[in-house]
């Protein structure tokens, strides 16, 4: 994903405030992992609310994270996104 979802594509597929889902793979090395659960929380407003699952590759060189989020708005969405792919590491994030 080049660009968060707009504003407007996240307010008409979802109620906010409310659960939404990202998922984030990169490389292992230099604690991707840690790195990402860091800049998800710093952008959320409920921080503590943060739900995730951890899966790594049969190799162990990359990891994915599945996310759950309790967003209060499409923008708190949006920084998350954003945040996450100045991420050193990441290969993909949807």
């Amino acid at each position: 994903m080049d660009q968060p979802p707009s504003l407007e594509l996240l307010e008409s597929l979802h109620s906010f405030p409310g659960p939404y889902q990202i998922k984030a793979i990169g490389i292992t090395d230099d604690d991707f992992e840690i790195r990402v659960l860091d800049a998800v929380r710093s952008q959320l407003a409920n921080p503590d609310e943060l739900q995730y699952t951890v899966r790594a590759t049969p190799a162990g060189r990359h990891v994915s994270l599945t996310l759950h989020i309790q967003a209060q708005t499409a923008d708190e969405v949006r920084q998350v996104y954003a945040r996450i792919k100045e991420l050193k590491g990441l290969h993909l994030l949807l």
